[in-house]
């Protein structure tokens, strides 16, 4: 994994926050235009943090016998990579909309990125994380009637366009954990998921999107405020 942040004359990324909670559809909508804008020169990078209401999406690599309650929630298929995962209220997802056409052209190494992000983030946030080999996402250890057990505290999806990245992470902060019973989380059904409110962290909103923000410009560099 890469230490250093990425070193790049780039502006400042606009970092948007969206209160309420934003339809999917209509998040996808904004992404595919904003990325083509981007590629066109006529906008520059950004990460969306919102919302969704409760719902699956399906990822490129999707098992249809992972879908466990199809008719729980709705179920949007996904251009990302990865699985099947949930979006709702109180999951903090943001849209990572980068230029890695001139953020080096490493998709490795923006992906470690992404997860030290995350990772230092919740080291901020009170909660020690790290990544597991041959698992997508940040993981938490944690202790269980004597028993270590591995749970799932953030998703990464990412889909690239023409090098310009778009979908992104969600941070668990206190959804309704039952709300991932319909679905086999990315596929793996042997380790459970958890979040901020779950690990008795703090798990305000406000609180986590300070961290969030602190923590990207440490990892990918200046941000500048966009209303939402």
């Amino acid at each position: 994994m890469k230490k250093n942040a990425i070193s790049s004359p780039l502006p400042p990324v606009h970092w948007r926050v969206t209160p309420g909670r934003v339809p999917y559809r209509e998040a996808v909508a904004f992404m595919e235009t904003h990325v083509a804008d981007i590629k066109q020169g006529r906008a520059g990078e950004m990460v969306w943090l919102l919302e969704h209401p409760p719902l699956y999406t399906a990822g490129t690599s999707a098992r249809q016998e992972d879908l466990l309650q199809p008719d729980r929630f709705d179920v949007f298929a996904s251009g990302r990579g990865g699985q099947y995962t949930y979006h709702g209220p109180g999951q903090r997802v943001a849209y990572v909309m980068l230029d890695l056409g001139q953020r080096g052209r490493d998709v490795r190494a923006f992906v470690h990125n992404l997860e030290r992000w995350i990772i230092l983030t919740l080291a901020e946030l009170g909660v020690s994380a790290d990544i597991r080999e041959g698992r997508v996402g940040v993981w938490v250890e944690r202790d269980e009637n004597g028993q270590t057990r591995e749970d799932k505290i953030a998703a990464i999806g990412i889909r690239l366009r023409r090098w310009i990245s778009f979908h992104g992470i969600s941070l668990n902060v206190c959804p309704d954990l039952t709300h991932f019973d319909g679905i086999v989380p990315c596929g793996i059904s042997e380790h459970g998921v958890t979040s901020l409110q779950d690990l008795g962290r703090p798990h305000d909103m406000g609180k986590t999107d300070a961290a969030l923000r602190k923590n990207f410009e440490r990892v990918f560099g200046a941000t500048t405020t966009l209303d939402a």
